[in-house]
């Protein structure tokens, strides 16, 4: 493993820890794969249902919904009549508690986004209104490319193998992207000394003119 100052922008920390080293990293670094690549192959049926049977989310929740209650249904009707046991149904029930730090929960974000969304339309941080404004135009332009279920299963699939390459392969990658940025600089460097500073000299020139 390299060093902290060969490694990309001088991190010291892995990238287990820069994703949080708990149960979320596990899973994106493949260190639980049976979970991850359980995670992937769903979300892959979810995708091929959706996209090549014509369901819509609606449409399939009712469909699955139906045939949820039709099941309980019978069973329990034909274990009335036969003296068996009911289906073994957990009790639905949510508790006030539940509900009240669910609804705190709900609130804080809900206060956080207003209060944030308030300071980007009086002007009072332009940093975040370009920030939003450049996320919301590059969603804008992806979203004229594509569907969001596909969006949403690209973003997931990309989440959860491009960290773990990155990991793989960490050395490689970090060397050839420092070796390019060195590269970037010089050419940086070059253009300014032969370019930009002889700009910079006839602005001052014609300014001295003025």
């Amino acid at each position: 493993m390299n060093s902290s100052s060969d490694r990309l922008f001088g991190r010291q920390r892995t990238v287990h820890e820069l994703l949080g080293a708990g149960f979320i990293a596990d899973i994106i670094l493949w260190r639980r794969q049976d979970l991850t690549s359980g995670i992937l192959l769903m979300t892959l049926a979810v995708w091929v249902v959706f996209e090549k049977s014509g369901y819509t989310l609606l449409s399939l929740v009712s469909s699955v919904l139906l045939l949820l209650v039709v099941i309980f249904f019978v069973w329990a009707k034909s274990a009335s009549l036969l003296g068996r046991p009911p289906p073994p149904l957990p009790e639905l029930h949510l508790s006030e508690e539940a509900v009240n730090e669910a609804a705190a929960i709900i609130r804080c974000q809900v206060n956080a986004f207003c209060s944030v969304s308030l300071d980007i339309a009086l002007g009072k941080d332009s940093d975040l209104f370009f920030k939003v404004a450049g996320a919301l135009l590059l969603l804008s332009v992806i979203g004229g490319w594509t569907d969001f279920l596909t969006l949403a299963y690209t973003s997931l699939f990309l989440v959860l193998t491009v960290p773990a390459l990155y990991e793989k392969y960490e050395d490689q990658f970090d060397k050839h992207v420092m070796i390019g940025c060195r590269g970037f600089q010089r050419l940086y460097t070059e253009l300014d000394m032969n370019c930009f500073s002889k700009i910079r000299e006839l602005v001052l020139e014609i300014k001295k003119l003025d």
